[in-house]
């Protein structure tokens, strides 16, 4: 089973200000070999990736307290360089879980990975932008598209056309490092249309006199729509269901904060884990805020395989049984009045 390639399948999760990945707990000066040596999960402290985005509010405050240290197990970043290498420790079980988009997750449960969704992570927050005067999906025929391979940002423009009758193949696709990168090409015109996430899209609305925000999701998927999940290596779940259970409750108790303390949490994550300004913070998590009980996400997420298929990433569609909720129920059933807070959630 080769993950890493499917891996470089997706090389670019929009990297919210690449240099947040700086904050990881783990130093990768062993070398990957040494990492491969055992079980990620050995041991009381349990790894994950460290994305970038704010879809994982959750899981930074949840490790910026080590809330679930108090059921005895420690949250441990691992740092990696690139987005596909993300994708890749987890397939290669060098993480046990990790925070992505729902689209990366479907490439390596079809590589053959032992991975499955078991939480949510963000909603919404996804939108499309267009320079002045392409107001409408028909005038972005022979247009460039900037975007991510293998990404929610790749499949929204994908959707988008197909909703308005229109071909991917009727534009044309340039694929970017990092979103700062696709941003400052929209707003040099360098790339016509852009799908990008928040607060990039709002401000290139604000900064681009002229341009258009065509679709922020909501009307292509529903409000909620899911962009991120939490998935976790499956064997994780047969070893360790207590560790595992201590990390979703403790990402729910960093949802609670985070809807009921939001600047306190702000200020606590805006330096040490996001490189960007407050202002710039408090627009993306009003507008992607981070939810724990995706379960309402269930069928969303399946469908979106149809559109990946498609696209020519994945060979055939993941089951019912590639997103497992039973260690989520279980923290919610044992946690009543944590998930009753809740502001966000599926029942």
């Amino acid at each position: 089973m080769n993950f890493a390639a499917a891996a470089a399948a997706a090389p670019s999760r929009r990297g919210f200000l690449r240099g947040a990945a700086a904050v990881g707990t783990i130093t990768m000066a062993a070398g990957p070999g040494m990492l491969l040596s055992g079980p990620a999960h050995a041991g009381p402290a349990l790894k994950s990736t460290h994305g970038t985005g704010f879809c994982n509010l959750n899981l930074f405050l949840a490790h910026s307290r080590q809330f679930a240290k108090a059921a005895g197990t420690e949250l441990v970043f691992v740092n990696t360089p690139t987005s596909a290498e993300m994708v890749t420790f987890l397939g290669m079980g060098q993480v046990d879980l990790g925070l992505m988009p729902y689209t990366s997750f479907m490439a390596l449960y079809d590589a053959g990975a032992p991975v499955k969704i078991v939480a949510g992570g963000g909603v919404e927050g996804c939108a499309i932008v267009a320079r002045p005067g392409l107001d409408t999906p028909e005038k972005l025929k022979g247009k460039t598209l900037g975007t991510f391979q293998l990404d929610t940002l790749e499949v929204m423009p994908y959707d988008y056309l197909k909703k308005n009758n229109i071909s991917f193949k009727d534009v044309k696709v340039r694929y970017m490092g990092n979103t700062p990168e696709a941003v400052e090409a929209f707003k040099a015109g360098a790339i016509d249309w852009i799908c990008t996430i928040e607060p990039y899209a709002t401000a290139l609305v604000n900064d681009v006199k002229g341009a258009v925000m065509l679709t922020n999701g909501v009307d292509l998927y529903g409000k909620g729509y899911t962009d991120c999940v939490l998935a976790s290596r499956a064997s994780l779940m047969k070893d360790n269901p207590a560790g595992l259970k201590a990390i979703i409750k403790s990402m729910m108790q960093a949802q609670l904060e985070a809807e009921t303390k939001t600047d306190d949490v702000l200020k606590e994550l805006v330096g040490k884990y996001y490189k960007t300004s407050m202002e710039n913070a408090k627009i993306a998590q009003g507008k992607q805020p981070a939810i724990v009980d995706a379960r309402s996400q269930t069928d969303f997420i399946l469908q979106r395989t149809d559109s990946v298929m498609e696209m020519g990433y994945i060979k055939k569609k993941p089951g019912r049984d590639a997103i497992d909720w039973t260690l989520l129920e279980e923290v919610i059933k044992e946690n009543p009045d944590l998930y009753g807070k809740l502001k966000y959630k599926s029942a």
